[in-house]
């Protein structure tokens, strides 16, 4: 095959002169492209570029299954591909029971979030060309795991229920009144509106791991209710007396793990320092 490229390439050198000056460049873009392809750099090696996947795998209801383990997957890698595109490779072409979940082209969603390389990441978000290899896949820590990297996420569910994770207003009559919001407070709420409710910063979350913690999610979501200058300020009393209780924000040691690994860049610490001092406002009183 290599022998009659030169030949290709010099008849159509032969035939560009010809040609008029645009067609000339458009060939010209297309050999060069042909030249720098991924397909012609490897199509004289047989040895395409792999990365090696190690993936936690556990399936409780499979006898031989039962005991955690890790397997090994060596996936033909391409420049772009990230740690979730890798995973579906090696289910569909290696072991159509591994186990994970995305809900791709569905909006942002947050289900792949995974241990990757001993950190909470979003496998959709992660690119392989920015990890060590071979990748550690396992599922977030400290959540019950149901089957190879899917988790239990029914605790992380309650605990955001537990704030009323929805704007209340009951002074408006029926519903028909405009509530408007100024500009600065919109920018002071806008950071915490973009949670997607992916578990990562709870799992990073000691505390939340050692008892009963609202967590960090949960505390940014009653935080996007309590700063919103639309919201009843019933509700809002409500939502402070949640959140000063003892399983609120009093249990936060200000670790910053919940930042640091938030896929959205929110300042979930600084929300959770804002609210204890809004709780401390709250329960002031002068005689």
């Amino acid at each position: 095959m290599s022998t009659n490229v030169p030949d290709t390439d010099t008849e159509t050198h032969a035939d560009t002169d010809a040609q008029p000056a645009p067609q000339q460049r458009r060939l010209a873009k297309k050999r060069e492209r042909r030249e720098h392809s991924p397909q012609s750099e490897t199509s004289g090696d047989t040895d395409q570029e792999t990365v090696e996947l190690k993936v936690f795998r556990y399936d409780p209801e499979v006898e031989g299954k039962r005991e955690p383990r890790f397997d090994d997957f060596h996936v033909p890698f391409t420049k772009g591909m990230t740690v979730l595109d890798a995973l579906i490779y090696a289910r569909d072409t290696f072991d159509s029971s591994l186990t994970f979940r995305h809900s791709c082209r569905q909006a942002i969603c947050g289900s792949d979030a995974l241990f990757i390389n001993g950190a909470q990441r979003l496998g959709c978000q992660t690119q392989l060309s920015d990890l060590e290899w071979p990748v550690r896949i396992e599922p977030l820590p400290h959540q019950e795991v149901v089957k190879d990297l899917v988790v239990d996420m029914e605790h992380f569910y309650e605990q955001m229920d537990a704030v009323d994770p929805f704007f209340k207003d009951e002074d408006v009559p029926d519903g028909l009144e405009e509530q408007r919001q100024d500009r600065e407070n919109r920018e002071k709420i806008k950071m915490s509106t973009r949670c997607i409710w992916c578990g990562a910063c709870m799992s990073s979350c000691n505390i939340a791991a050692g008892g009963n913690y609202l967590g960090p999610a949960a505390i940014n979501k009653a935080y996007r209710f309590v700063m919103d200058e639309r919201e009843d300020g019933d509700v809002t009393q409500e939502r402070l007396e949640t959140i000063e209780a003892e399983e609120g924000v009093w249990r936060c040691q200000t670790q910053f793990s919940c930042t640091e690994v938030c896929p959205k860049d929110i300042p979930l610490t600084e929300h959770i320092q804002e609210l204890k001092r809004e709780a401390v406002k709250n329960n002031l009183k002068f005689w």
